[in-house]
């Protein structure tokens, strides 16, 4: 090949007579014309190194165009400053010296969790292979019954943030004896358990019905959990944009509040995700932040009603203008809001926004039914305005030695027990019993969140929450020695970051304790305020301090790394 000719003349003259065209016409055309007019005379070879060279320092401009315009010219130096920071001090971490003394600091901190995790006590039995003879039943029992005994958080009592979701005795009951019935049934078989099949069909039609999903086009799926039902979502919008837009290099908008699902999407899917920052004071999406991050490769934005960590509803009605101006789906996460959300209009609570299929830009639903709707674990819907977006989550394949196979969701087989345990749970509660369990924990939550706010002026609550969580920071205490304190007492709040809080998903277990929980909260920022406390003193504070800073990047991750092993320790 010619390396000269790009410092020729030629070369030169030749692009000025493209620059008025390459001002006035698309990416498309620019191509088209430049193709035409600027390599019909040169070699094959050389047209294509051409090519190559000028499609990649035109991507990457594209790139810096779109990464200046969405974080500004200010806050782009800011994030590559970052960026470069965790960087290096990665590197720093990884030199001999000190990534000895990393690893061993890490692998002290995992061998603690282990040993407080793991139960080393000679009253249990411990089955690391099989019995040479099976325990009969009364045995299995017996062992069952022990293990309710190892030391754990009081979630019985209401102590625990979200995580259990009990609607009652009598609920458990029911469960237990239509798990007992269909036990052995199979959702992937529906020739086998039409029943099942019947069950399952009409959960999601029930949950369709309460997100006012469109009568002829709505439809949706059944999914394991919260997690699935937002995989699936991103999944579809993945493959929509491929099929119906031409889009191999797919984008996805969320809040920095948006739950890990959807990063856990884009990791697995291989979607670029941007994370738009929040507006410091309601802590919804900054919406004028978001704008800028729409492109082409754009295949979802996303928001959240209520987000995970502080309970706040987006702009959902914003979002879905957006969504619909650029002919983009929008996708609502409501798993933790679930059966709250759509009761609250019918529960007398007047301040709820509109985030369901009324506003026209909402394409995609996420509820779990194992949350407020106090189903079995494992269970929840992913809702679509129409089939050709449902259909894009499906996969289906005619070229197996197996056979023809078609699959809604991510699993292949899945228990129908749940769903049947769904099933019976939703007609047994009925709109009433919902109605009620709505009106009872969004006062409890409304009640934490006003003692808060005039009982401790130490703590500040996050936004204005309306639904069932309540999430507060501080800045004259720390937040994650209070929680520590509180963990003494027997309480277990969830802990949050950027900024250091702390949220109570409140329960019908919250119901009857909340004034404890005041109480407790009343005493234990008491105790710090008189004490010279200090971050090391605390573990949760030690712990995201870690996390936080960018001179130990990797080490949380580490850390966390450790705890997922250890589950699968004996």
């Amino acid at each position: 090949m010619d390396l000269t000719f790009y410092g020729s003349e030629d070369f030169k003259n030749r692009l000025l007579e493209n620059i008025n065209l390459y001002l006035a016409l698309n990416h498309v055309e620019i191509i088209k014309s430049f193709l035409f007019n600027y390599y019909k005379n040169l070699s094959l070879l050389t047209a294509i190194r051409d090519v190559i060279f000028i499609s990649f320092i035109y991507n990457r401009l594209v790139y810096a165009i779109r990464f200046i315009s969405g974080y500004g010219l200010v806050g782009s130096i800011q994030v590559l400053f970052q960026n470069a920071s965790k960087s290096f001090f990665a590197f720093f971490l990884s030199l001999p010296p000190f990534k000895k003394r990393v690893e061993q600091e890490v692998a002290q901190a995992i061998t603690q969790m282990r040993d407080e995790m793991i139960v080393h006590d000679p009253k249990y039995n411990y089955f690391n292979q099989l019995p040479s003879t099976g325990l009969p039943e009364q045995e299995v029992m017996s062992e069952l019954l022990s293990y309710q005994n190892i030391k754990h958080n009081d979630w019985k009592g209401g102590k625990v943030s979200g995580a259990v979701y009990h609607g009652g005795d009598d609920l458990i009951d029911l469960q237990t004896k239509a798990f007992h019935m269909y036990c052995v049934s199979n959702q992937l078989h529906p020739d086998v358990f039409p029943g099942v099949r019947k069950m399952e069909s009409e959960v999601v039609s029930m949950v369709l019905n309460m997100f006012n999903a469109p009568k002829e086009t709505g439809c949706g799926a059944t999914t394991s959990g919260g997690t699935e039902s937002l995989l699936l979502a991103c999944l579809s919008a993945r493959e929509y944009g491929r099929k119906y837009k031409g889009i191999t290099e797919p984008e996805i908008i969320a809040p920095a509040s948006i739950h890990a699902g959807v990063d856990k999407a884009a990791f697995y899917f291989g979607i670029k995700l941007h994370h738009i920052p929040l507006d410091k004071e309601t802590y919804k999406v900054d919406m004028n932040k978001l704008k800028k991050f729409i492109n082409s490769n754009t295949i979802l934005i996303c928001g959240s009603a209520p987000n995970f960590p502080h309970g706040i509803i987006d702009p959902i009605d914003e979002l879905s203008e957006l969504a619909v101006k650029h002919k983009i789906p929008l996708h609502v996460d409501c798993c933790l809001g679930s059966f709250i959300m759509p009761f609250m209009e019918k529960s007398g609570f007047e301040d709820v926004p509109l985030f369901d299929f009324r506003l026209p830009g909402v394409t995609s639903i996420s509820c779990d039914t194992h949350k407020y709707g106090f189903a079995p674990k494992g269970s929840s819907i992913i809702m679509y305005r129409n089939e050709k977006l449902r259909e894009c989550q499906y996969f289906v394949t005619d070229s197996w030695m197996g056979g023809l196979y078609g699959s809604p969701g991510l699993a292949g087989s899945k228990n129908g027990a749940v769903m049947v345990g769904c099933w019976a749970t939703m007609v047994n509660m009925g709109e009433k019993g919902y109605i009620k369990s709505c009106q009872e924990i969004i006062n409890t939550a409304r009640k934490l969140k006003k003692a808060i706010q005039q009982e401790l002026k130490e703590l500040k609550v996050i936004g204005d929450p309306i639904a069932s969580v309540v999430s507060f920071t501080s800045d004259k205490i720390n937040i994650y020695a209070l929680a520590d304190k509180l963990n003494e007492k027997g309480w277990h709040l969830s802990a949050l970051q950027k900024p250091p809080a702390l949220h109570l998903a409140v329960t019908k277990l919250s119901i009857p304790i909340v004034d404890d929980l005041v109480k407790d909260l009343k005493d234990a920022v008491q105790e710090l305020i008189s004490t010279d406390f200090k971050p090391s003193d605390s573990e949760t504070a030690a712990l995201y301090g870690v996390a936080g800073s960018v001179k130990t990047t990797g080490v949380a991750s580490k850390l966390i790394v450790g705890f997922l092993d250890t589950l699968y320790k004996t």
